[in-house]
């Protein structure tokens, strides 16, 4: 009998998923878009848009399943 193991995309998704505080998984966009295909965030805003218009339209809470947040980065010569 062979032994199942992750796909090389498991493992990839894997790789980048982060646990908060409460130990919930989740993905950042900036890590996840690009394994997805999208090189630019503005081809897949639209599919985020959409995304979560499903959500609401399927009777869920958009904030339980999608939340915004930002990335702070340095900048400058501080």
């Amino acid at each position: 009998m062979s032994e199942i193991t992750p796909s090389d995309s498991y493992k990839s998704f894997e790789r980048i998923k982060k646990i908060d505080e409460h130990g919930t998984e989740y993905w950042g966009a900036r890590e996840l878009l690009p394994m997805l295909g999208y090189e630019k965030w503005g081809k897949a805003e639209e599919v985020i848009v959409r995304a979560t218009r499903a959500c609401m339209n399927s009777g869920e809470a958009v904030e339980n399943h999608f939340s915004r947040t930002g990335k702070m980065v340095k900048i400058g010569s501080n």
